[in-house]
């Protein structure tokens, strides 16, 4: 059989069972002979839906499917953060001159703004800790960026002088900064993409804040060129949830962290 797998040692796991043997039984990994499938206890799954950690899912982590059947949102989630991101970026490298942000709004608030805040509430009904709080966070920022830059509001006019709002938008993106910083760690354990998403993104935001704390036209120029970067790997991730073999030629495969669990997967 195809699904066939070491029978034999989950025979010997019913044998002479104790309260510890239950516990333990809930981290035995056993592998079918193709390795297609993965038994967690008595539970099977298929190995590429543990793969999770890819960033198709927005899942740091080894996990089990969701026991709701939704769609997976992550795709688009990302795609809102990647489309936004690109076009702000390439402004912010002063692309073929261009130095205006305001064709940033609209995208701000809609795609990468409500659609990715819609998302990643999503993400939350599909048990996806993670992943909600990422793509709602950063729905919020688009969000707050595009209230930044819409004069009604009032924020700039605010400020006597242009440096002190300057200065402001500098703590301002300091502190997502350190707030991606802080996912960027939380990947440390899944795979190359997936850590690569927010480790640029940080150093994304890092340059965009020196940029307007120093201020440095160059640094804000190396935050733009980075941004870039990182909405291709946001779209890579993208396309990682929402490619199968029923629908593409071309899948990506999941490619681990040294120490991630999804390498720790062993025939047992």
């Amino acid at each position: 059989m195809a699904d066939n797998y070491s029978i034999k040692s989950l025979q010997n796991s019913e044998k002479a069972r104790t309260p510890d043997d239950d516990e333990n039984s809930l981290a035995r990994v056993v592998l079918s002979q193709n390795e297609e499938y993965i038994f967690l206890g008595r539970q099977k799954f298929r190995k590429s839906d543990l793969y999770a950690a890819f960033g198709g899912t927005l899942n740091p982590g080894v996990t089990a499917p969701p026991s709701h059947t939704f769609g997976n949102p992550a795709p688009l989630g990302l795609s809102a953060f990647a489309l936004t991101t690109f076009v702000l970026s390439l402004i912010n490298a002063q692309a073929m001159g261009v130095t205006q942000t305001n064709v940033v709004v609209g995208l701000a608030l809609f795609y990468g703004g409500l659609i990715q805040l819609l998302a990643g509430m999503w993400e939350m009904a599909v048990e996806n800790t993670f992943g909600a709080l990422a793509l709602s966070s950063y729905g919020g920022f688009w969000l707050s960026y595009a209230v930044l830059n819409i004069p009604w509001f009032g924020v700039a006019s605010a400020y006597e002088q242009s440096r002190d709002f300057q200065v402001a938008v500098g703590f301002y993106l300091l502190g997502w900064t350190i707030f991606t910083s802080m996912l960027c760690l939380c990947t440390m354990k899944s795979t190359i993409a997936f850590f690569l998403l927010f480790f640029f993104l940080a150093i994304t935001f890092l340059m965009l804040t020196v940029g307007e704390l120093a201020p440095s036209v160059n640094c804000t120029r190396a935050g733009g060129v980075l941004g870039v970067i990182t909405a291709f790997i946001s779209w890579y991730n993208a396309y990682a949830g929402l490619s199968t073999p029923e629908n593409s030629y071309i899948q990506v495969s999941a490619v681990p962290l040294p120490g991630s669990a999804s390498r720790g997967l062993r025939t047992k």
